[in-house]
């Protein structure tokens, strides 16, 4: 799913424009990402957490030049999905695994 199937879905069911929803989606994007930049996670209850997470500092190989490269300790932006939400999928996944299954037996 895209970002355009995302606002149409979500104009079809709440009847709001199209461009409402798209200027709306922004910016949350924008605001995470900016709170992210800042060093301040963002917390969705029952959706998950927009963090930080921290990569220590390692030694990585450029192969085209086949020299040692330091890679210093960084930050990367990571999303970590609350406990329901995780429930949920795999719920769903083991309901699609059975459904599968069962139309492979039929066959």
């Amino acid at each position: 799913m895209r970002k355009a199937d995302i606002v149409g879905t979500i104009a079809d069911k709440t009847g709001i424009p199209k461009v409402d929803i798209l200027v709306a989606l922004e910016t949350f994007f924008k605001e995470v990402k900016t709170s992210l930049v800042e060093g301040e996670p963002v917390y969705v209850r029952g959706f998950g957490s927009f963090i930080l997470k921290k990569r220590a500092a390692k030694i990585g190989r450029n192969i085209k030049k086949n020299i040692a490269v330091s890679i210093p300790e960084h930050f990367i932006p990571a999303f970590k999905p609350a406990k329901e939400f995780v429930v949920a999928v795999k719920d769903s996944k083991h309901e699609l695994v059975e459904h599968a299954a069962s139309e492979s037996d039929m066959d």
